[in-house]
This record gives structure tokens, sequence and C-alpha cells, in this order.
């Protein structure tokens, strides 16, 4: 019914990630000449954290008997949420930042939840009868409460 594959995009997480890899490289060659082998560990080393971004994407699908999320190369398998678990179901605003300390995959302050979200501050809230919610960030908000509504899934927000 629904899919949405986001990635990290933003320009100025890549500069961070690219310019760390650069200055650690930097400083390797220049402070004390390293050995070959030692300088190639050091970059297949330091090449894990920038791989690692370009390998994460967040993957919710919304389907008759619930919902899908999977963030790679976190989750194996994708982590599902059925319809009769949720006591609430809507999109909102959040603040990635203050509410749950920024973006990836994490834990709310003060009972939030949980947290999946890579960019943006609009999300799917999923409330459940029992247990801790669950925010999945999105870029498609309207979209989501669209596709919840003609599935008569959506729910008002509940504080």
């Amino acid at each position: 019914m629904f899919t949405e594959t986001q990635r990290f995009t933003q320009w100025w997480l890549w500069l961070i990630i690219i310019g760390s890899w650069i200055a650690m490289m930097y400083s390797i060659a220049t402070v004390s000449p390293p050995t070959t082998s030692t300088f190639m560990i050091s970059f297949g080393v330091g090449m894990l954290l920038p791989v690692l971004f370009w390998q994460m994407k967040l993957v919710t699908r919304i389907a008759e008997d619930g919902i899908y999320v999977r963030f790679t190369p976190f989750h194996f398998k994708e982590k599902f949420y059925a319809w009769d678990s949720l006591s609430a179901c809507y999109v909102r605003t959040y603040s990635p930042l203050f509410e749950y300390g920024g973006w990836g995959i994490k834990y709310g302050f003060g009972g939030q939840g949980l947290v999946y979200n890579v960019s943006g501050e609009v999300g799917l809230q999923l409330k459940f009868k029992k247990g801790d919610p669950v925010l999945i960030g999105t870029q498609k908000g309207e979209e989501i409460k669209q596709i919840l509504a003609e599935m008569g899934r959506l729910t008002e927000s509940v504080k």
C-alpha cells in the first residue's frame, strides 16, 4: 500500500564524515611516517564510518496487516507492528534533537519511546496498548495520513 525509503542525504553530515576522515588520514600521514601496513589499516578502518552511513537506509512499509520498519544495516529483518497492537497511529511534527537527541535509532527523553529517523521533523507516531511508543520519521507525512485515513487506521494525536 505504501513504501518509503530514506537515506542520510544531509550535505553537512557528509561534510563532517568526509572531513573527519581526511583529517585523520592527514594526521596519520604527517605526524610520524607510517609503514605501508599501518597506513592501509588506518585507511580501511577510517573508511568504515563513511561506508556505514552510505549503506544506512530506513524503509517503512504500510500494509493491510500492519506497519513494517527496517533500518539497514542494523536490522537483519523488518520490525513488524500489527494494527491490533496499536492504540493510536498518527502523523506529527517533532524535534529530533530535543525529543530524541538526534537522528538514527534512539530512545527519547522522558518516556518518548523509540525513534527511527534519518532527517526531517515529521514522523508516524505509533502508540501501543502495551509498551513504549515508536516514532518513524518520514518525508511523506501527508501521503501517510491519506493512506491511513483510507484504511480507517488514522487516529487523533494522543498526549
